[in-house]
């Protein structure tokens, strides 16, 4: 692996941990008052272009990383449309 793949795959680790605890907050409490629902649309679109930007270059970093993360924003969009 050469040390661009790693850093890739490093920060798509870092960016996609980063949304861990508000998806474990949002689980448990079943609460989304807080949150923003624009905001979670508008990020849910942009991963998934992130997506197929890194399916046109194929890179698998930005690919994982983001098929991922939009997993996670997806979860919360959901929630905050059915609890908030």
């Amino acid at each position: 692996m050469d040390y661009v793949t790693f850093i890739g795959l490093t920060a798509g680790a870092l960016t996609t941990i980063a949304f861990l605890p508000q998806v474990i907050k949002v689980r448990r409490r079943k609460q989304t008052r807080d949150l923003s629902l624009p905001m979670y649309i508008v990020l849910s679109l942009g991963i998934g272009l992130w997506i197929i930007y890194g399916v046109f270059l194929n890179s698998p970093p930005i690919i994982i990383a983001n098929s991922i993360t939009v997993i996670f924003s997806i979860y919360i969009l959901i929630m905050k449309i059915k609890h908030g």
